[in-house]
């Protein structure tokens, strides 16, 4: 079902609608809007498509001859017409040559239409046999259907033009025919045969003066049905209200439908509870009307109390206008006329009216089915409708992604692996090669009776065999009855991001959370569904390529995901790795209220953010819970078919992704602070949509401790140092013998996949953030449920006894501030006063919030950046004093 608007009525209301749009055949006006729409959601395959572009490309080129026929034969009429008229209607003559025509006639004239004989006959056969000057309009249609098909791009509405350049065709040639009456020596090329006997017909039988009016009603028919032309007159002067009877009379209009429209208005997706009507008009035009197409029944009825009920009901005329064409099916409509007398004109009577309202809202409940009928399914993405994902051409080329085979150094590998493995009498059957962009697989089968473990405990003897560095040796390879060595490649290829996201199975996934990581050794793309993993723990040593790896999860998401069903909460101690992305703060990303930065970087904020997002996850179960679901898909596909009432706390949830670029600093700085949300995020949040994204360079055991690592499943590796980093990461040895630059080994449950990781570069990264942050986004960043620290210092900027202020207070704040450093010795030495006395004053700036909390040997945090700034503060709390 299309979707038409997330306007949502509660589930204990009622639709009151008028009789009007109670007896509007919906059903049919429904089957014409979605045959007329069918083309744009037809899949065509890809020989249509060619066929559909060939075709645009033809029309095209009609349109361009009969622009230039025509425009040629208003010059040349008289000559083409004597041509014409000499050889018998002349379409016999097309093809036949200047001889074979000056043997039928003699003195034949001269063809001066541009595109010649044909231009002559195409043009004399719309304009002078059927509809005249009119028939400028084919070339418009042509024109418009023609660049539809070739580009997929609409210049003017197909449908509407199609349908208004036939009714203008046949407007312009009559009218064009009476008039011509009225005109001396006019060539009756401008009305055409079509327009001069259509005339002569009318005046036959109604004369001159009743085509004329004939003419004149036509015109404003169509004037009405296409701009709902008004005709309202305007000869009387309207009797002026005093300001003061108008503003009390809005007051209590709006007052006495309060609670009316609050169960019509739609909710805010942005967890913003307390958003504005002007917000979200910013938001969403098309919500907004959507909004006031549930209010238009109850203004018609109400109108009438009003002192000028004639005009109001003109002006509900033009919003049931809009409301007809996706108003609920006859059999859902319910006509019911309120009992308020016409002839009242007392404001004060529009309370008793909201109560009426409000009786028959709650005499019968309204089922989702027919609020899904009648509004269609809820969109969460219409609040950003005009939201254009990435394009492709965004990211760099670097190539097809096609692997060069190099055959010789194949055939030299395979015969150093047979000749090693011979050297300690070991024999194999079989060999096979599985090249991939970074690494080739080199695949044997050993003679029977030959021990696995001998050919394992021999891998540091191929590699200095095959002088080679990473040999790898899976012994054996899980569901085949084969051993594993994996050797790089001399030359490797790169993996672009480009040719990842190009290919087929990325742009048709269906996952929840697609995350495309790079290539297999089998030159696959390879392709993880975030949701289902749940959590990604991602560990390497520097330089090795995690940052390109996080950078890649984070432009596949973006690649495939609305704004409205993706959030992102980024954490980056370092504060230059996520940088780039704070362009999109207003589309993806989520942060506290009152924060600046969504993007954050002090350890404090990171710890009240993870605890945020705990409190986010105990209220969405709670809305499980209330929904009776048990994950987040089942409860937006039951919000969405409008089975949830939003004014019982229900909203569309979208997925939050926690990135963590460097776990490891956090781990230092904050401890247990940090592991304890942590881990209860990792445990808990996944049937809610919560999923974490954890980097760290230093995987030992301090860091990645064994409550992370049970609740991490899927873990990513990229090249560490030591077999012990290894074995943390992933429990087993291997990456420890990785090459780098983008090599890692992803480990999910008992599976272990080679991949080589997409390459996306700063620059990408960068134009891909500037395309998204360009488009119209919501109003601020995802609001998180707001955290307040039980032992922090929030709320004590005015905890403190002014009485016992000290006289230099103001005086130590100026030089605190000037100084830019809050230091107790700093006090001392400038105002000359001993260390108690200036560091009660340091304590008093910290209790005012002029400086933060003690750091050790650091001086404290000056909070105030300028002097002019700081006079307004310290204004504000004389006048608190």
């Amino acid at each position: 079902m299309s979707n038409k608007g997330n306007s949502f009525k509660s589930s204990g209301g009622n639709s009151v609608s008028s009789k009007r749009t109670a007896r509007v055949p919906n059903n049919t006006i429904q089957a014409k809007k979605e045959r007329f729409k069918s083309f744009e959601h037809i899949n065509f395959s890809e020989g249509q498509r060619k066929a559909l572009k060939i075709l645009g490309i033809f029309l095209l080129f009609l349109s361009f001859i009969f622009a230039v026929s025509f425009v040629s034969y208003l010059f040349t009429w008289k000559q083409d017409q004597s041509y014409i008229a000499q050889t018998n209607g002349g379409w016999s003559t097309l093809f036949q040559s200047a001889d074979e025509i000056a043997d039928e006639a003699i003195d034949l004239p001269v063809v001066e239409n541009k595109l010649g004989k044909l231009g002559a006959l195409l043009a004399n056969q719309f304009i002078y046999e059927w509809f005249g000057v009119a028939s400028f309009l084919f070339v418009l249609v042509f024109f418009v259907v023609g660049y539809k098909f070739l580009y997929k791009k609409s210049v003017l509405p197909i449908w509407k033009t199609i349908v208004y350049t036939f009714l203008g065709i046949i407007f312009i040639s009559v009218t064009l025919g009476f008039l011509q009456d009225f005109i001396t020596d006019s060539p009756h090329i401008l009305e055409g045969k079509f327009g001069y006997w259509t005339n002569q017909l009318l005046k036959a039988q109604i004369g001159s003066t009743g085509v004329a009016g004939l003419l004149i009603f036509a015109y404003l028919t169509a004037l009405i049905v296409i701009y709902n032309f008004d005709l309202k007159l305007t000869w009387f002067p309207r009797k002026e209200i005093p300001e003061e009877d108008l503003e009390d009379h809005a007051e209590d209009n709006f007052e006495s439908f309060t609670r009316v429209n609050a169960q019509n208005r739609s909710f805010d997706r942005t967890t913003s509870p307390d958003r504005t009507i002007e917000e979200e008009d910013i938001i969403s035009n098309t919500a907004e009307a959507q909004h006031n197409l549930i209010k238009a029944p109850f203004q018609e009825e109400l109108s009438a109390i009003t002192p000028e009920a004639e005009e109001e009901e003109e002006a509900n005329e033009e919003e049931l206008n809009f409301s007809f064409s996706i108003s609920a099916p006859e059999s859902d409509a319910t006509s019911i006329p309120l009992s308020i007398d016409p002839a009242v004109e007392i404001p004060e009577e529009e309370e008793d009216l909201s109560l009426a309202v409000e009786d028959i809202i709650e005499e019968k409940a309204i089922t989702s089915d027919d609020l899904v009928a009648q509004f269609g399914e809820y969109d969460p993405k219409l609040d950003l409708s005009g939201y254009k994902y990435p394009t492709l051409d965004l990211l760099k080329d670097y190539g097809a992604g096609k692997i060069t085979i190099n055959q010789q150094e194949l055939e030299a590998n395979k015969n150093r692996i047979v000749e090693t493995l011979r050297n300690y009498n070991i024999e194999i059957e079989h060999i096979k090669a599985t090249i991939g962009p970074t690494v080739t697989l080199y695949e044997i089968i050993p003679k029977p009776g030959v021990r696995i473990s001998r050919i394992k405990n021999l891998e540091d003897d191929i590699a200095l065999s095959l002088a080679a560095l990473g040999i790898r040796i899976i012994a054996p390879m899980p569901g085949k009855g084969t051993i594993g060595i994996e050797v790089p490649n001399s030359s490797p290829e790169m993996v672009s991001m480009r040719s990842v996201l190009a290919t087929e199975k990325f742009q048709k996934t269906d996952m929840d959370l697609p995350i495309a990581l790079g290539k297999t050794i089998s030159n696959e793309v390879f392709i993880a569904d975030l949701a289902k993993m749940p959590h990604l723990l991602v560990a390497g040593a520097t330089g090795q390529g995690k940052s390109v790896g996080i950078n890649a999860i984070l432009t596949s998401l973006l690649y495939k995901k609305h704004p409205a069903e993706l959030k992102f909460v980024m954490v980056d101690p370092k504060k230059v790795e996520l940088s780039l992305f704070k362009k999109i703060e207003r589309h993806f990303l989520a942060k506290l209220p009152n924060e600046e930065e969504a993007i954050i970087t002090d350890t404090k904020k990171v710890i009240n953010t993870l605890n945020s997002l705990c409190i986010e996850m105990d209220q969405r179960y709670d809305l499980l819970k209330n929904a009776q679901v048990r994950n987040l898909k089942e409860y937006n596909v039951k919000f969405v078919n409008r089975r949830l009432n939003p004014q019982e706390g229900h909203r569309f949830l979208p997925f939050i992704v926690l990135v963590v670029d460097e776990f490891a600093d956090l781990m230092m700085t904050a401890g247990k602070e940090v592991e304890t949300p942590i881990a209860r995020l990792a445990q808990l949040a996944r049937a809610v949509g919560i999923h974490l994204v954890i980097a760290t360079q230093r995987p030992s055991v301090n860091i990645i401790t064994g409550t992370i690592k049970a609740n991490f499943p899927a873990r990513l590796a990229f090249r560490v140092l030591s077999k012990i980093d290894s074995r943390t990461i992933l429990d087993t040895g291997g990456a420890d013998q990785l090459i780098g630059r983008g090599d890692m080994l992803l480990s999910t449950g008992s599976d272990l996949t080679r991949i080589q990781c997409a390459f996306v570069d700063t620059p990408e990264v960068d134009k891909i953030s500037d395309y998204i942050g360009s488009q119209r986004g919501y109003p601020s960043a995802f609001l998180l449920p707001e955290y307040i620290d039980p032992n922090g210092e929030e709320g004590a900027v005015m905890d403190f006894d002014a009485s016992s202020r000290d006289q230099l207070f103001e005086e130590a704040a100026r030089l605190i501030v000037m100084h830019q450093q809050g230091s107790t010795s700093l006090i001392q030495r400038k105002l000359k006063l001993g260390y108690n006395r200036a560091g009660r004053i340091i304590d008093q700036l910290e209790a005012a919030g002029i400086v933060g909390p003690f750091e050790g040997s650091k001086a404290r945090e000056v909070l105030y950046p300028d002097e002019y700034s700081l006079e307004q503060y310290l204004e504000t709390l004389r006048k608190n004093d």
